[in-house]
């Protein structure tokens, strides 16, 4: 089965509405689960897990992979962090040092594809 993708307009549409002031949480879902998905694509594989509780999670990032129980590597933060992170706003390093990411394992490290590029998300 196809894995099910948010089309890229109405994805980037709410990450420019979730990181305005108070925005909805239909839109603040739609952007974390939208940069989850484009995290996969641009770091394909399956050696780390990312948790955004309680909206989404995916698996990313080349090396060895898990298929059962707990992964290995695993990042968690909170929806506000992690629009954050994906847009720039934080660096990765930063986030680490105020405890706002949950990082263990030897590639809990997403400093290297952070923010993600390739996709515009400032308001027009």
């Amino acid at each position: 089965m196809a894995r099910r993708r948010i089309p890229p307009h109405v994805g980037r549409s709410a990450v420019r509405a979730a990181i305005r002031e108070s925005p909805s949480a239909e839109d603040v879902a739609t952007a974390v689960r939208f940069t989850l998905e484009e995290l996969a694509a641009v770091a394909p594989g399956r050696a780390l897990e990312v948790r955004v509780p309680p909206l989404g999670a995916t698996q990313c990032m080349g090396g060895a992979h898990h298929r059962r129980g707990t992964p290995p590597a695993v990042v968690e933060t909170d929806p506000q962090t992690w629009l954050a992170l994906v847009t720039g706003d934080v660096r990765w390093e930063d986030a680490v040092a105020a405890g706002r990411i949950q990082a263990s394992g030897a590639r809990a490290d997403l400093g290297s594809v952070m923010p993600l590029e390739g996709i515009t998300f400032e308001p027009h």
